[in-house]
């Protein structure tokens, strides 16, 4: 049994995101198990997808297929792609995205080769993604509907800078309770941090301490946290957007924003 997942940019409100499910479903037995990722990544916004992808592909089983179907638009500049990478199968546009989501080079790249069964152009994720995954999904190789390549669109992850004293760090997502997750990561922090006092500035706003939970500070109160990511993320504890208010809406927070720790010695 295979386990394919979807991430795109669709949303819930359209005809798009059945209609790749049943396209899958009508080329796939029922053993298979169709997960979706989201589909609430902001319209064309690869480094939103790439950041939830690579939080939780790998808790999938080996051998799971990917489709992600964001800024999705397939032409002769912009081929289809099939990559593996630590035993998983990828398939995206070849937009960038796979070079914010991983780490190393991919073990293996196809670019895809198979023909669409319709002179619509429109929605690749339907007539070229689903095709591919349900190849993979039935035992076929990658060789057949593709051929190897080592050329793939490359972007740079935007990147903390950091000094003797300081790392500078920014937005880069805002999730469903409205928290801010930087670029900051926590082994970033202990490098550069070496134990010391530290503030956290944003706006016209300063954190002091790293909470382990959210509650440890009163209802309504922000606070930083290292997520489950491993990222700095700060919060408003129990304040949501309806409910009190969320970080982004209570701080001004807003996607590549700044975030600046400074360090100092007592």
């Amino acid at each position: 049994m295979s386990v394919i997942t979807l991430t795109t940019d669709l949303g819930q409100k359209d005809f798009y995101v059945p209609s790749i499910k049943g396209k899958l479903l009508s080329n796939l037995n029922m053993d298979h198990d169709i997960v979706d990722i989201t589909h609430e990544v902001p319209i064309f916004n690869i480094h939103y997808a790439a950041f939830t992808l690579k939080n939780c592909y790998d808790d999938f089983p080996k051998g799971s297929i990917h489709i992600i179907s964001v800024d999705a638009e397939v032409s002769a500049k912009t081929p289809a792609l099939l990559m593996v990478y630590d035993d998983h199968y990828f398939i995206c546009a070849d937009n960038g995205l796979f070079s914010l989501m991983f780490d190393r080079l991919p073990d293996t790249i196809y670019e895809i080769t198979v023909d669409q069964e319709t002179d619509i152009l429109t929605f690749p994720t339907k007539n070229i993604f689903v095709k591919v995954a349900s190849h993979i999904a039935r035992g076929g190789t990658p060789e057949i509907i593709g051929r190897k390549t080592e050329d793939y669109k490359r972007y740079q992850n935007f990147r903390a800078t950091t000094t003797n004293i300081s790392i500078r760090g920014q937005i880069i997502y805002t999730d469903a309770y409205g928290n801010i997750i930087t670029n900051i990561n926590e082994r970033l922090f202990r490098e550069v941090g070496r134990g010391r006092k530290f503030i956290i500035r944003f706006k016209n706003y300063e954190i002091k301490h790293i909470s382990k939970t959210y509650s440890e500070v009163p209802d309504g109160d922000k606070l930083a946290i290292f997520n489950s990511t491993g990222h700095l993320e700060i919060a408003i504890n129990r304040g949501v957007v309806g409910v009190g208010g969320s970080a982004a809406q209570l701080l001004g927070l807003r996607l590549n924003e700044v975030v600046l720790i400074e360090f100092f010695d007592l």
